[in-house]
């Protein structure tokens, strides 16, 4: 492990910046990229001297956007169609798909958010978007949100602890846990807003 992590420094010092947008880009995408590879590395290499963090977290953010906006766009401009053709063999009616588009629609923005901090859900929270014909300034700016404190998180955990990649390992449990509860507390306030506005009106 200790190898693998050792040529991985290596390899994102060797390609520089432009390596954590293509590689954020990709793990933002439909590839199997994680970014746990990428910026700690990058992190740690930014305590050495030889990157800024503030250029890696904000890199990283554009690479992952700039994948999101990938997988919006196949989402935007094909999903409908094969779901309204194919969906049906799956139990997925077109009312059905109208009645997601529309919940998706009112709570995008929460949606998008709240789905770049999860793993295993940041790189597919672009198809509904796409499949709701999310306005593409709101998802810009929502998955630039949620991407840049997961960038954040992800390069000082690099930053902080170096390339121990044990230690690395312990401090994103850790971290994963509580970006969890923060991402209740959150859901739970915003359905309580929610509510309150509705009944408001």
């Amino acid at each position: 492990m200790h190898a693998l992590v050792t040529t991985i420094v290596s390899i994102v010092n060797g390609m520089g910046y432009g390596g954590i947008v293509a590689a954020m880009f990709l793990e933002s995408s439909f590839f199997p990229f994680p970014s746990e590879l990428v910026l700690p590395p990058a992190g740690y290499l930014a305590s050495q001297g030889k990157m800024e963090l503030w250029i890696v977290v904000l890199l990283g953010t554009v690479g992952s956007v700039l994948g999101a906006l990938f997988n919006y766009w196949i989402s935007f401009r094909l999903g409908r169609l094969l779901i309204l053709r194919f969906g049906k063999y799956v139990g997925l009616t077109a009312r059905a798909y109208d009645r997601a588009e529309d919940a998706f629609r009112r709570h995008g923005e929460i949606s998008t958010f709240v789905g770049r901090l999860i793993p295993g859900l940041r790189q597919y929270i672009s198809l509904p978007a796409g499949l709701a014909r999310m306005p593409i300034a709101r998802f810009v700016l929502f998955t630039g949100l949620g991407a840049g404190i997961w960038a954040s998180i992800l390069a000082l955990v690099g930053y902080i602890i170096g390339n121990n990649q044990e230690t690395i390992g312990h401090s994103l449990h850790r971290i994963t846990i509580y970006t969890a509860v923060g991402i209740v507390l959150l859901v739970i306030g915003y359905v309580l807003w929610y509510r309150h506005r509705h009944t408001r009106r």
